[in-house]
C-alpha cells in the first residue's frame, strides 16, 4: 500500500511507488487506483466500491506525489485547474550528461504509438501531434550525471523522458528512451504538486523527496533543493 500523506473529505494525496501502474493496464498487475479504492472501502466500511477520481497520471516507472479526488465535484474542479495551469507539477530527474543550457524551456510536438506504448518527436502537422512544453533548471552536475528540476507546462505521456532524450540527455535508467543496457529504477520523481483545494480554495503544496536509496540519486543533496 502506498503512503497517504494527506486526506480530507474531498481529496487524497499519496506517494505513488515506482514500478506500479496508476490504473489497470494490459499487464493486469495490481494498480494504484484499485489499491486506494480498497483502502477507502476498508477505512470507512463502505458498502460496494468507493469513488475515487483520477485527475492526473504518472508513468508506471515514475514514483512521487499524486492527488486523487474523493468526489466527482472535486475531480471536475481539479481537472479544470490542470487545463488553466493552476495545477503545478514539479519533477526531479537525474539525466545523462548536462544540457548545453543550464536553464531553458523545451518545446516539441509529440505523437504516441498506442500499440507499442512509444512516444516520438514529430512535426506539428502530423495527425495526433500534441505540443509538449517544459521548463528545466540544472541544479547540480557530478561527473557524467546532472540533477535537474523540471516544471511541466503540459502533461503529455512520457514527455520528460522523450524531450530530454531528444537533447542527448536521457533520464538515467530509462531503458525505453535512453540506454537499454542500464539497470535499476528510473531516476524520475514527481516531487512537488501545488493546487487550490477544490472546495476551500486554499493553496496547497505537497513535497516528497525522491527515494535516495536508489543509486542514481544518492550522490546529490536533494533536501537542499526542496
Amino acid at each position: 500500500m502506498c503512503n497517504v500523506i494527506y486526506e480530507d473529505n474531498q481529496i487524497l494525496v499519496v506517494v505513488k511507488p515506482k514500478n506500479i501502474p496508476v490504473q489497470k493496464d494490459i499487464s493486469e498487475d495490481i494498480d494504484l487506483l484499485t489499491q486506494l479504492k480498497e483502502y477507502l472501502v476498508k477505512k470507512y466500511n463502505k458498502p460496494g466500491q468507493a469513488y475515487l477520481g483520477l485527475v492526473h497520471r504518472l508513468d508506471r516507472r515514475t514514483g512521487g506525489v499524486m492527488v486523487f479526488a474523493k468526489t466527482s465535484k472535486s475531480a471536475g474542479r481539479l481537472c479544470e485547474q490542470i487545463k488553466t495551469d493552476d495545477f503545478q507539477k514539479t519533477y526531479f530527474a537525474v539525466i545523462q550528461g548536462c544540457p548545453r543550457l543550464k536553464q531553458s524551456t523545451l518545446i516539441n510536438y509529440l505523437k504516441k504509438d498506442e500499440k507499442n506504448n512509444l512516444v516520438k518527436i514529430c512535426t506539428q502537422y502530423e495527425d495526433g501531434a500534441k505540443e509538449a512544453i517544459l521548463n528545466y533548471k540544472v541544479l547540480e552536475t557530478l561527473g557524467e550525471k546532472s540533477l535537474v528540476k523540471i516544471n511541466l507546462q503540459t502533461g503529455r505521456s512520457h514527455q520528460i523522458r522523450v524531450q530530454f532524450a531528444n537533447i542527448g540527455c536521457p533520464v538515467i535508467n530509462d531503458v525505453k528512451y535512453g540506454n537499454p543496457s542500464q539497470k535499476g529504477n528510473m531516476a524520475l520523481w514527481a516531487t512537488i504538486i501545488s493546487f487550490n483545494h477544490p472546495v476551500s480554495h486554499e493553496k496547497l503544496t505537497f513535497k516528497v523527496s525522491p527515494e535516495i536509496d536508489d543509486k542514481a540519486w544518492k550522490d546529490f543533496n536533494l533536501d537542499k533543493y526542496l
